[in-house]
């Protein structure tokens, strides 16, 4: 049975998130544990994000007898935004093992904070469900960028998914792409003046892979 998809921001509280979240906060936590909480707290916002994917009845065979049980009615592509949304994509893995990958490569220049991109490889995604996943929604210019691409390929409902979102990230995402859905673990206050999340984790990819 399908729902719609709602857009708009979802803030997943659930107390195993904020409470991995909080540890992936202090500053002396190592890429190492860094990388493990990273992979645990995706899965649990894997679940919210999947959480109305359609499904319809098929016949099955239990040991005891014959049934009819709900199935996905297509498993959703997910896209990855370079080199941070690796880190999620580890763990959004884990939970749907056999959905189609793909990644868009986008830095952000430092001086104007827009995004450029230098990478781009995507599987068939016309007609599908497409997660594009990125752990840091900051000024929202990436998200944007990756979303306009993703979208050029014709898929039928796009969300998108990150660890932190400031509010000025969401309202450049939703001014963009109104009928994206955006699932976080947080709303942080707001961004510095270099473009970072405050209070935020810093930067996630030189956490993740240990390039501070």
């Amino acid at each position: 049975m399908a729902r719609q998809p709602a857009p708009g921001l979802h803030v997943v509280e659930h107390p195993l998130v904020v409470h991995k979240l909080t540890e992936m906060r202090r500053v002396e936590t190592p890429s190492e544990r860094f990388r493990q909480l990273l992979t645990e707290i995706s899965f649990l916002l894997t679940y919210e994000v999947t959480r109305d994917l359609p499904t319809r009845d098929e016949r099955i065979t239990t040991p005891l007898t014959e049934m009819d049980a709900p199935v996905l009615v297509e498993e959703p592509a997910v896209i990855s935004i370079l080199r941070a949304g690796n880190g999620l994509l580890d763990g959004v893995q884990r939970v749907i093992p056999s959905a189609r990958v793909g990644h868009v490569g986008l830095y952000r220049d430092h001086d104007t904070l827009q995004a450029v991109e230098y990478y781009c490889k995507f599987p068939p995604i016309a007609g599908r469900t497409v997660i594009v996943v990125d752990p840091m929604l900051a000024t929202g210019n990436s998200a944007v960028a990756a979303l306009d691409r993703v979208k050029a390929d014709g898929p039928a409902d796009v969300r998108f998914l990150c660890l932190l979102a400031a509010p000025e990230g969401v309202e450049q995402l939703r001014e963009a792409h109104p009928d994206v859905g955006i699932w976080t673990s947080a709303l942080d206050d707001h961004l510095n003046e270099v473009g970072y999340i405050v209070p935020g984790l810093g930067d996630a990819g030189d956490r993740i892979y240990g390039t501070t």
